[in-house]
């Protein structure tokens, strides 16, 4: 080895090398019980640290871009449907406001339907860099395609596929940083992943009203059906190059090497005293799944995020929402970017911030407050300032504090692999539902009538509430179970000391 002072040279370990921390019969795991594999056993200090940065630079590198620039495909293949209305989708089409919301709404149906076999699958094939750009492939040919519809039944057909195929992308990119990141790393990688969907959200509206300006007519075809043609081909682009870029899993990512491999995986039983992923043949499909609904703190999570995205609900409806400030269909897609690049900024902040502190309750509570006032702001006023100063702060408000409430879901259900697959999976599918009836408070009028947003501004608010009462539970479920590992009591799912003694350094909750 090359650094002779720093570490002692051993040979090819292979991964059954590393160690699975034994259990005590009934008690958790015992910390004390933690050996480091040979490689990661022969660094002195200062070089694990070391090692362990240049780690961290690599996985970055390799996988945060890719998976960010293909999360902003997956969002605005998914979300573009809101802008084309502006570009003259409806109108050629002619659909009624039903119809409308219920092309919106279709895509949910299939998002939820395939999440949890999806996360699950991906569990066990361990193979994220195969099975994600695959199913980005076949999403954007759906995409794609949607531009060549004519009819309303061929609109719900494309968006209820496209939604079965994306839903394999958010809930597995959250269990595939949740098996690389250690606790602590995570809610700010989540917050890197998520800007992916606040960039489309931005910039989503600019495309729109860049193609609408200038290829309205270009071959025959109206300017919505270039949006979903353009933004179709990209997404088939980015996947192929996603096949070369990205990573799997700590264990099944060839061009590690055995140190680095030894490492990826240590760090991660270090930081919560179990093993993750070891082979395919150790997962299990619905064991993983009967330990998430077993557990009420995914039951909490569950609330707590379907509250968060409820109110999330008015960004699938932004352009509309901007509208009403009685702007043209230019202007109004120009100004819906603006919130989404005050969100981004607030969220990287806010995310920092969380995992620099380990604090995750009032980084999730704080923005929701600033969400609630930003809702009762819009819906008391019709006055064009106030009113966009509350949309400026609206899309800040929900999703600032969600990206940390998604990394409270692995911080709060680590271990085993399979059930945090299965509980992120499931949160994911269940907060999404209300996308589906949410559809249907946002009317669609035809034309130049405004719609009238009293209704839907007044319950996204009190959803925002909702969440806000349930992260106070979750935190003190959370305390709780901390008290009971400083007495040294069991508890399900966390390292536990010896029993009966008291455990003053080891595993806590993130609170």
């Amino acid at each position: 080895m090359a650094d002779t002072d720093n570490k002692i040279a051993v040979d090819h370990v292979s991964d059954d090398a590393i160690p699975h921390p034994q259990h005590e019969p009934g008690h958790g795991v015992a910390t004390s019980k933690l050996q480091p594999p040979p490689l990661v056993a022969a660094m002195t200090q200062s070089y694990r640290l070391e090692a362990e940065a240049k780690l961290r630079w690599k996985i970055d590198t390799h996988l945060l871009p890719m998976i960010i620039l293909m999360y902003i495909m997956n969002y605005l293949d998914r979300n573009n449907i809101a802008a084309v209305r502006l570009a003259g989708l409806q109108d050629e089409l002619d659909l009624s406001s039903t119809q409308y919301q219920t092309i919106i709404s279709i895509l949910f149906v299939g998002y939820l339907l395939m999440q949890i076999p999806s996360n699950l699958f991906l569990n066990k094939t361990g193979k994220p860099a195969i099975y994600l750009p695959c199913c980005m492939i076949i999403w954007g040919i759906i995409s794609g395609a949607t531009g060549a519809c004519h009819s309303f039944g061929g609109l719900v057909a494309c968006r209820f596929f496209l939604g079965f195929i994306e839903a394999a992308y958010f809930p597995g990119c959250l269990f595939y940083l949740s098996s690389w990141y250690t606790r602590k790393e995570l809610g700010f990688r989540t917050a890197v992943l998520y800007s992916g969907s606040l960039v489309s959200g931005a910039f989503g509206g600019l495309v729109t009203a860049g193609i609408t300006g200038n290829m309205d007519g270009t071959k025959g075809l109206r300017a919505w059906r270039w949006v979903f043609i353009i933004e179709g081909a990209i997404t088939v682009v980015i996947a192929a190059g996603a096949f070369f870029i990205l990573p799997n899993f700590p264990r099944t990512t060839t061009w590690f090497t055995e140190e680095e491999r030894q490492l990826a995986t240590y760090r991660l039983i270090e930081d919560v005293g179990e093993d993750d992923w070891k082979d395919s043949a150790s997962q299990s499909f619905f064991h993983g799944l009967k330990l998430a609904l077993l557990d009420v703190k995914t039951w909490v999570l569950t609330i707590l995020l379907l509250s968060i995205v409820s109110s999330a609900s008015v960004t699938n409806f932004f352009p509309t929402v901007v509208k009403t400030l009685g702007y043209g269909n230019i202007e109004t897609l120009l100004l819906t970017a603006p919130p989404y690049i005050l969100a981004v900024i607030t969220t990287y902040l806010n995310a920092w911030h969380a995992d620099r502190t380990g604090e995750r309750f009032f980084h999730i509570v704080l923005p929701l407050c600033v969400g609630v006032a930003a809702f009762i702001l819009c819906a008391a006023t019709h006055s064009v300032a106030p009113r966009y100063v509350a949309m400026m702060l609206m899309v800040p408000g929900v999703y600032t504090g969600y990206v940390v409430a998604l990394a409270w879901i692995s911080n709060s259900l680590p271990r085993p692999a399979s059930k945090r697959a299965a509980a992120l999976a499931f949160i994911n599918a269940i907060s999404n539902t209300s996308s589906i009836y949410a559809s249907y408070m946002y009317p669609q009028p035809k034309g130049k009538v405004q719609p009238n947003l009293t209704v839907p501004l007044s319950v996204d608010c009190a959803t925002a509430a909702l969440a806000i009462i349930m992260a106070a539970v979750m935190r003190i479920i959370l305390t709780r179970l901390n008290k009971k590992l400083e007495k040294g009591e069991h508890v399900e799912g966390a390292i536990n000391a010896v029993p009966g003694e008291a455990q003053e350094h080891g595993f806590r909750f993130l609170v």
